[in-house]
């Protein structure tokens, strides 16, 4: 019998409200030079047709290592060491290699989390999504485009015939998480599972992936295994919450009963440190300001506060900032900031928020002068940054320091810890051996790592310990101003909480100022006290967080805060 027959078969046989996916005592083991690694341990879920069940838990927890047991996709080293995986009631735990390759894409569809390392950069979005159906059998030679254009149509992306054409390079992040959504579904299967499908994408971005996802998966009647650590996005998208850690289920049950009232002290812990829109910053009485004390406007703005005095003591000022590149073969160049002004006044937190190509980072990266801006005026502390001699544009170097997106490709992997601290000391000079290894100790306090991560690697530690050890980095110099781009984006919530307050601690302990680029407003409605929104390179609403947040004036600002998963819902505080 042809696997379209035993699918047929399976259905007819399945009893009424009989779970389509049924996992009971699931154990996953690894071997490893140390040994054995139990990963996941007596894991038991059920999901029914037609229903979204998320998956919640920090890295490490087991939730990605169960979906890839499910479908068959386990590392190296990894196997299903105990338990049953049943689809529509036959066991596939141990199915064959053969077995397994018919039951993907065509019974079990996925769409994973990095789309630039799961789509072939050298091949056609059209002929991957091609390569799918053929080995179905769901198309022909003849046909197979048009099955191709129907599938890219369907998953929301615009000009399809066109897009076939194109390689992965030339899509946007949103559009490539689309063409892996095409190859996902591109089979219609029973069951899809999407493993962090949104994580690295803007609000606006994530909202319309998950849209097109659940009007597919509907109009299919495909169930979801959604695997993320958004408990929001969990909540405002699934029927059913299961909750993992350390390779256990601690609770699972109706989305809302888990999120809104949580029994076990780990679901507690996530529901307490995910960010919300709704949680004001808390800031020691001595630093509350009750007016806006920062004129953070721009000439150029749409919509900006108009009660927002001039301060006395900035740190930054930005004037009239403008970025221009020129584009090959075209007349028209690109304008990637577009007129900007804004302030960073001393000792507070100043956050520029907007989607992807809105102009946040290159307006961060000329106020660190790793570019030139095309016109406009950047002051530090009174003076142009552009017109520094070299003395005072390497002390301007060591007064303002970076933190970046992913501290893995920003720290050297052949670098010690111990080494990579101390580096921005060695190259300027501070102190003696003896001194600058006992700057490096008191920076890893501040950053509350052990003094054993010393003799450690970056690839020995966790994202949020990486994270940590950058932020004794930038501090090693003692600097006035950092500019954190992105900093917390890649990091779930209980390790983004803990980062998040230790910048804050850092912040009230040395005075630092901070410029905070971000794309997550529930995480700048925690950490800023003013905030800038960039869209298309022009700053169009500025004021404080506190406006910001509860009467935000222009319509895009209003999107973006409309945009946040979960935000509508009562999730425990």
């Amino acid at each position: 019998m042809n696997d379209h027959g035993v699918r047929e078969e399976n259905k007819e046989n399945r009893m009424p409200n009989a779970p389509l996916l049924s996992v009971e005592g699931l154990a996953v083991d690894f071997a490893t030079m140390d040994g054995v690694v139990h990963a996941v341990e007596g894991v038991d879920l059920e999901i029914a047709p037609g229903e979204t069940v998320a998956i919640v838990g920090e890295s490490g927890s087991g939730k990605s290592t169960t979906a890839m047991a499910i479908i068959g996709l386990l590392a190296g080293g990894g196997r299903v060491a105990a338990g049953s995986i049943r689809l529509d009631g036959r066991d596939i735990s141990h199915a064959t290699e053969n077995e397994l390759r018919a039951i993907r894409g065509r019974d079990i569809g996925m769409v994973p989390q990095d789309p630039m390392s799961n789509l072939n950069p050298v091949a056609k979005i059209g002929t991957q999504v091609a390569e799918t159906l053929l080995a179905h059998g769901l198309a022909t030679r003849q046909n197979v485009q048009e099955k191709v254009v129907e599938a890219l149509s369907a998953a929301g992306l615009p000009d399809p015939e066109r897009r076939a054409k194109q390689y992965p390079h030339e899509f946007s992040g949103g559009m490539r998480q689309r063409a892996l959504i095409a190859i996902g579904l591109a089979c219609k299967p029973r069951l899809l599972i999407a493993d962090e499908p949104t994580s690295a994408l803007d609000v606006t971005v994530q909202q319309t992936i998950l849209d097109q996802i659940g009007a597919m998966t509907r109009e299919l009647g495909t169930a979801v295994l959604l695997i993320t650590h958004d408990l929001g996005l969990a909540a405002e998208r699934a029927e059913r919450v299961v909750v993992m850690h350390r390779g256990r289920v601690v609770e699972q049950g109706p989305a809302r009963q888990i999120l809104e009232a949580p029994q076990h002290p780990y679901t507690q812990s996530l529901v307490k440190a995910a960010p919300s829109v709704a949680a004001a910053r808390l800031r020691p009485e001595a630093f509350q300001v009750e007016e806006p004390s920062v004129d953070v406007s721009s000439r150029s703005s749409r919509s900006t506060s108009e009660s927002t005095p001039r301060p006395a003591d900035n740190i930054v000022e930005i004037e009239n900032l403008t970025k221009v590149y020129p584009v090959r073969g075209q007349k028209e160049d690109f304008v990637a900031v577009n007129d900007v002004s804004l302030a960073i006044p001393r000792g507070e937190t100043v956050a520029i928020v907007g989607e992807s190509g809105s102009g946040k980072t290159t307006t961060a990266r000329m106020l660190l002068k790793i570019i030139e801006p095309t016109s406009g005026l950047i002051r530090f502390e009174g003076k142009d940054v552009s017109s520094l001699s070299k003395a005072e544009t390497k002390d301007f170097r060591q007064r303002v320091q970076p933190i970046f997106q992913d501290p893995y490709s920003s720290l050297n992997p052949m670098f010690t810890i111990e080494r990579l601290i101390s580096e921005p000391l060695e190259f300027y000079r501070r102190g003696s051996g003896a001194e600058r290894r006992a700057r490096v100790r008191q920076l890893l306090d501040d950053v509350a790592l052990p003094q054993s991560m010393l003799t450690r690697y970056p690839s020995e530690l966790s994202g949020g310990q990486r994270q940590r050890v950058a932020i004794a980095r930038a501090l090693a110099l003692s600097p006035d101003l950092i500019v954190c781009d992105e900093p917390v984006s890649a990091l779930d919530v209980l390790v983004q909480d803990q980062i998040l307050t230790l910048l804050g601690d850092l912040q009230r302990e040395y005075g630092l100022s901070y410029l905070f680029i971000s794309h997550d407003l529930a995480v700048v409605r925690l950490i800023s006290d003013y905030v800038c929104v960039m869209k298309d390179g022009v700053l169009v609403e500025a004021a404080s967080s506190e406006e910001i947040f509860t009467n935000p004036r222009d319509p895009y600002t209003r999107r973006l805060l409309a945009s946040i998963p979960g935000n509508e819902l009562n999730i425990a505080s």
